[in-house]
């Protein structure tokens, strides 16, 4: 009996807790709680969860760069930028691999040839091929090399960038949603009011 006292105590002193802390609504307007509204109002619209990102610096950058001209079209370059780099690797790439692909297939085919004489010469036919477009292809393979490190150079700055934009929204957002202890007493005095009045049960 006293178990299940205990029990009932402690589950009205949890929600008395929570009847007296409400959300507190912001003082200024901030571009976090905008991005949690937009965010909330999608899922509501929209049962397809992965629209929304799950992270919400990029949900905060969102809603900076709605009314900001400059963002957005940074945002479109930034876009550009990476599709027309992946367009470009894609060509280079393919036609780069179907020539290693070969050479690779050219060699394992040659080790199922019986004859040592015949396995030997175009082994080193294979090798000679692949050393010459190796040769031929070493300037692009270098480009594409410059064009990868570029590419991942751009989303390191980019990331920064979105973190440096955001980073005094957030500070925003902490100043408008001030925290106070008052609530926090409230809760810790009920429950050791609670408390005390268990331990006298017998």
């Amino acid at each position: 009996m006293k178990k299940i006292l205990l029990a009932s105590a402690l589950a009205l002193s949890i929600l008395s807790c929570r009847e007296n802390n409400p959300r507190q609504a912001p003082t200024v307007e901030n571009a976090v709680d905008n991005a949690e509204s937009s965010v909330s109002n999608s899922i509501k619209k929209n049962t397809d969860y992965s629209s929304r990102s799950g992270n919400l610096v990029n949900e905060i950058y969102q809603e900076l760069i709605k009314n900001d001209k400059a963002l957005q079209e940074l945002d479109i370059r930034i876009e550009n930028i990476h599709k027309e780099t992946d367009t470009v690797l894609s060509e280079y790439d393919d036609i780069l691999g179907k020539s290693e692909t070969y050479y690779n297939d050219a060699t394992a085919l040659s080790n199922s040839i019986t004859d040592s004489i015949s396995k030997k010469q175009i082994e080193k036919e294979i090798k000679e091929s692949s050393e010459k477009y190796d040769v031929k292809t070493q300037n692009i393979r270098d480009l594409i090399s410059k064009i990868k490190s570029n590419k991942a150079a751009l989303y390191n700055e980019y990331i920064v960038f979105k973190i440096r934009k955001t980073l005094p929204e957030i500070e925003k957002y902490q100043n408008a949603h001030p925290l106070k202890t008052d609530s926090l007493n409230q809760c810790i005095n009920k429950q050791n009011k609670l408390l005390e009045e268990l331990k006298k049960i017998k």
